[in-house]
């Protein structure tokens, strides 16, 4: 069975060749079956329910202060979209929301919703975020205008289009083989002398492959030397806007040379020590959980499945 990491699994069909009609877009947005979820600071709505609060988009629309709605997809042919009301002071007295009703931080929230709601949560903080910073065009330096149901953005000078982007984060564990034990480690910064480790990950760079990164990354953080690198699965990380490529790599070398202006602390790490801290039973080793692909790439060694 594939693996759907938290903020995949997105079940909206994003029906591009319907966002390319204006008209269509036009009367989807004041359409009244059309639904709503509001962002506020990046925050996404949660209802009473506990789970995603759409809304009909004449409660939401007119607290875009300048902000267009952005276009999600369809689901049973109705149009979803995400709309940015970081300019109202007090959302939840403006909505009008019922005792329970709240703004929540998109991460906090994701840790207790299904797959398919992350998943639109990664699509709506991921767009919205994007629209919020990139309003001058990165040629000429003119203002932006958004198109396409907010696809792209287009130059009001030189009709330059910008388009959402993602960067690419390669993500990976580093196994010994011969001493069967994993390679593991604490970025430099407020979480070095947390007890938190995970796996090593870096963004890829221009004209680089998955596999390059992904040595790279290794030799330049821990020096040590990896081999052989297998694909496990991939994870959009909407903070802001990143796509984690998991794999795991086979280490070529073993000597760790830390890099200490990236990491805090590089080490090995057994396979029992290992899958004691995944459970939650060593007090001195802290793992990413199940929310992160880090914790997945992680279990898939301990079950011997690479």
């Amino acid at each position: 069975m594939t693996l759907i990491h938290t903020f995949a699994g997105n079940p909206l069909d994003r029906a591009d060749a319907l966002r390319r009609k204006d008209d269509w877009l036009d009367a989807a947005i004041v359409a009244d079956t059309s639904r709503y979820l509001p962002l506020w600071q990046l925050n996404v709505l949660i209802g009473a329910d506990g789970q995603l609060g759409w809304l009909p988009g004449a409660a939401v629309t007119r607290l875009g202060e300048g902000a267009p709605p952005v276009f999600l997809g369809l689901a049973d042919g109705v149009a979803h979209f995400a709309q940015d009301i970081s300019a109202t002071g007090d959302p939840t007295h403006e909505l009008g929301l019922p005792d329970g009703a709240r703004f929540e931080d998109c991460r906090a929230a994701a840790m207790r919703l299904d797959t398919a709601s992350t998943g639109i949560i990664a699509q709506a903080r991921a767009q919205v975020n994007w629209h919020r910073r990139h309003g001058f065009c990165s040629v000429c330096g003119a203002r932006t205008t958004q198109a396409r149901g907010g696809h792209v953005r287009r130059c009001s000078a030189c009709s330059a289009e910008h388009f959402p982007r993602t960067d690419p984060v390669a993500i990976m564990l580093v196994i010994d083989r011969e001493q069967d034990r994993c390679l593991l480690g604490q970025p430099a910064g407020p979480i070095a002398r947390t007890g938190f480790y995970s796996a090593l990950a870096g963004f890829i760079d221009q004209g680089e492959s998955i596999e390059e990164a992904v040595r790279r990354e290794v030799l330049e953080e821990a020096g040590v030397v990896a081999g052989d690198v297998r694909y496990h699965s991939s994870q959009p990380w909407p903070f802001p806007s990143s796509l984690m490529i998991g794999c795991h790599a086979t280490a070529h070398s073993t000597e760790i040379t830390m890099d200490p202006a990236e990491m805090a602390d590089v080490a090995w790490f057994d396979r029992a020590t290992v899958r004691r801290a995944l459970a939650g039973e060593d007090p001195k080793l802290k793992l990413p959980g199940p929310i992160a692909i880090a914790h997945h790439l992680i279990r898939a060694w301990l079950e011997e499945s690479v």
